[in-house]
């Protein structure tokens, strides 16, 4: 399914956004990867990030996938429009111990104030590849937010 943006400056609107959300900030991640309908971002391991066993919290696993879920629908939308998360489910499949952590965000299912989202989130290290979360994400289009 080929995925169109509504906004012919897509790119610099999600960008805009993500500089602005002090939250992913504070967690160092970054905003890696823009298509329609697809944003990646990358967060690295830190000591502040790790849960009692020295794994990635899950706090930071499901942040990440949020918002790659929630950019990669950000990017269909239309100009003037926000995004919200109203609900989401992500199951934990492995921990997370290597170097980086990568939050593949991709809309399942377009729609106007509705998006279907999936995000799956990487543990990444040496070429090493584990599957550590999978998600499913319903976005909100808000007018009048500014993103």
């Amino acid at each position: 399914m080929e995925l169109v943006t509504r906004d012919p400056d897509w790119q610099s609107r999600v960008r805009a956004s993500f500089q602005a959300q002090h939250f992913m900030t504070l967690l160092g991640a970054e905003l890696v990867h823009l298509a329609p309908g697809a944003v990646d971002i990358e967060l690295n391991m830190r000591a502040e990030l790790t849960q009692q066993h020295g794994f990635f919290h899950a706090g930071a696993t499901s942040s990440i996938a949020d918002s790659a879920a929630g950019y990669s629908a950000l990017s269909l939308f239309e100009a003037g429009v926000g995004v919200l998360t109203s609900e989401y489910k992500v199951n934990l499949l492995n921990p997370a111990k290597q170097s980086v952590l990568l939050a593949r965000g991709r809309v399942v299912k377009p729609g106007r104030t509705l998006t279907i989202a999936k995000a799956d989130v990487y543990g990444l290290d040496d070429g090493e590849q584990v599957h550590v979360a999978t998600g499913l994400f319903t976005l909100m289009s808000v007018a009048g937010v500014k993103d």
